[in-house]
């Protein structure tokens, strides 16, 4: 009878099955609410990428366009699916300018993942040789002597949204977390200064 009293109390310390189902239950729970406060995160995080690739390429075009003493463009696809940077190159054989996407270790052409898409773009043209191609594509286009054309740019996925601001006179692009209401577009009055 000894043995059958100690068989009977290690059963007795077990659990039962509810209790299993019960804490199952609530780390599926706790699971689910962490997963998807980890999506929303990564989601914002991939738009702050984005943005700061954005920024990348106008600082790049902007340097280049002085270094190389020639135009270069940043490209928003119409389709709203990315953005690119080109540029115009003498072709040695032929001696005849063509347009080249710009890829380097610097700079690659950025096609948008999941929602992100451009939500509000406004281009200021500002030379003649931009205005003949403008309502085929919307680019913002930095020039040899440093200037660009004004742009604000807002990129989101309908939640997380950032500005690009590019000022005319100083060809400078500068990033804001938010939407482009928040932002002024900047001319600046360079006989003030």
């Amino acid at each position: 009878m000894w043995k059958s009293e100690i068989i009977n109390r290690k059963l007795a310390r077990g659990f039962t099955l509810t209790e299993l189902l019960l804490v199952v239950a609530l780390i599926a729970m706790m699971a689910g609410v962490g997963g998807s406060y980890g999506v929303g995160t990564y989601k914002r995080l991939m738009v702050e990428r984005t943005a700061r690739q954005l920024l990348v390429t106008a600082t790049y075009a902007r340097i280049m366009a002085i270094e190389q003493q020639r135009p270069y463009e940043m490209l928003l696809d119409a389709g709203n699916r990315g953005f690119l940077l080109t540029t115009t190159e003498m072709d040695p054989q032929t001696g005849q300018t063509e347009r080249i996407i710009v890829r380097d270790y610097y700079c690659r052409p950025v096609q948008f993942e999941g929602d992100i898409r451009f939500e509000d773009v406004k281009v200021e043209i500002a030379t003649a040789e931009s205005a003949e191609g403008a309502d085929m594509e919307q680019k913002v286009v930095f020039l040899p002597n440093g200037s660009a054309e004004s742009a604000v740019l807002q990129l989101g996925d309908g939640k997380s949204h950032y500005t690009l601001a590019v000022v005319a006179a100083t060809g400078k692009a500068t990033l804001y977390a938010g939407t482009a209401q928040n932002v002024d577009t900047v001319s600046v009055d360079l006989d003030l200064q």
